[in-house]
């Protein structure tokens, strides 16, 4: 198994800058943000191993909500985001993406604060800001197995068409399963096996699976200790964090929904404060540490508790961990993507989001929240930011038909079925 991982670069655009730095990145794309994959700065389609990617400016817009604390905003650069999910590590996920793409790179971060061009991959990686959490919707499921199994669908479906369909499923099933060999002879299909897994992500993974919950063991007679203090702090501060959730300006909302809907699958990015203090600052962090755990332990094949739209998610702290920067691929429309998680895990979002500056008002860290649709949905809004590019290496391919094409492969790999389960295997196609 090939497992995943992420990579991102934030830098701080140069004074003067921006208009020449979202012009060049306009160039990369075919109907913004969509990429162009094979663009002349960063051909993302040249990169087997790139799931997703996207460029985006960020711009604390609501920096002065901090101010109903009672606290000054503090000041953020416009800054410029370039990060990616990929198959594999990202060191040398960069590498490559320095030898292949170096000089279009050089051209967009020359924008930058403080960069020099000389050490690439260097500057690349002081500027790396890794997750605090993320999300993979099938993890070990490569680009390669996507296409390959993506192209399999395709060929099944029109051969099962072209059969005597009165045939027993079983005997529907071996005729196919007779075809896709000779194709694979013919050299005209081909399903990769998977590679093997890494033995140190292995190890890392096992050391994460166990260290996680023993150290929370190891806590949790002290936070219970503390847990009526914990609690009524948590109270206290729920009473009176104040609500920001003004509808956003119209515009703002065409603008948005501009670069939305151009294929099955859409990208979302947002970015705020995180309400100010010491409490709050170790309360995210613990959610956020949860959340990840959960994310590489428990919802890893096909679900995010019960929505399964997503493909890749990331949670980034900034700033001093003073902010945070949110990163989506989902399928469908936004509003459809907000009614999932309402209707499904507003408790989670309330989790986490809830202690973000401005979020409709949370009780008991779970109730609340996500659960005032309109509120929630106005604050989402405000925090969304355009994204320049955005890169996706398997158009018109959702979360559902890539779960769906697995299993047919699985199907396709298993010893004979009766005629019950081909026909449910059939029925996928």
């Amino acid at each position: 198994m090939t497992p995943q991982s992420t990579f991102m670069v934030v830098a701080p655009i140069a004074d003067g800058q921006r208009p020449n730095l979202e012009a060049l990145l306009a160039t990369m794309t075919t109907v913004p943000p969509n990429a162009d994959p094979a663009n002349g700065l960063v051909p993302f389609g040249r990169f087997a191993r790139l799931h997703f990617a996207r460029f985006v400016i960020l711009d604390a817009r609501t920096a002065e909500d901090v101010t109903a604390y009672g606290i000054p905003s503090r000041p953020w650069p416009p800054s410029l985001a370039f990060l990616g999910d990929i198959d594999g590590e990202a060191d040398a996920f960069l590498r490559e993406l320095v030898d292949v793409a170096g000089s279009g790179l050089r051209q967009i971060f020359t924008h930058c604060r403080g960069f020099a061009g000389s050490d690439l991959l260097g500057w690349m990686n002081r500027h790396a800001t890794p997750p605090a959490a993320s999300y993979v919707n099938w993890v070990g499921r490569t680009v390669t197995q996507i296409r390959e199994e993506a192209a399999l669908q395709v060929v099944l479906a029109k051969r099962v068409r072209e059969l005597d369909g009165t045939q027993p499923p079983a005997r529907l099933r071996e005729l196919l399963v007779e075809f896709v060999a000779e194709e694979r002879r013919a050299g005209r299909l081909r399903l990769t096996p998977p590679a093997p897994t890494p033995v140190g992500w292995a190890l890392r993974d096992l050391a994460h699976l166990v260290g996680v919950p023993l150290a929370l063991l190891v806590a949790a007679p002290f936070l219970l200790l503390a847990s009526p203090v914990l609690v009524a702090q948590l109270r206290r501060r729920e009473r009176t964090d104040p609500e920001i959730v003004p509808r956003p300006d119209r515009a703002q909302i065409e603008a948005l929904g501009a670069l939305e809907d151009i294929d099955v699958t859409n990208q979302f990015s947002a970015f705020g404060d995180a309400k100010p203090g010491a409490f709050r600052l170790y309360l995210v962090r613990l959610l956020l540490l949860l959340l990840d755990y959960s994310s590489r332990h428990v919802y890893n094949h096909g679900y995010l508790t019960r929505v399964q739209t997503i493909h890749f998610a990331r949670w980034v702290l900034l700033d001093d961990q003073r902010r945070m920067f949110f990163a989506s691929n989902y399928d469908g429309s936004l509003e459809s993507y907000m009614d999932d998680f309402i209707n499904k895990v507003a408790w989670g979002i309330n989790a986490v989001f809830g202690n973000g500056v401005g979020f409709p008002r949370v009780s008991w860290l779970l109730k609340g929240g996500a659960e005032f649709e309109q509120k929630y949905k106005c604050f989402l809004r405000r925090h969304q930011l355009p994204t320049a590019v955005w890169y996706k290496a398997y158009p018109g391919l959702t979360a559902f038909d890539l779960n769906r094409n697995t299993r047919i492969r699985e199907g396709l790999e298993r010893a004979p079925l009766n005629d019950r389960e081909a026909r449910a295997w059939l029925d996928l196609l």
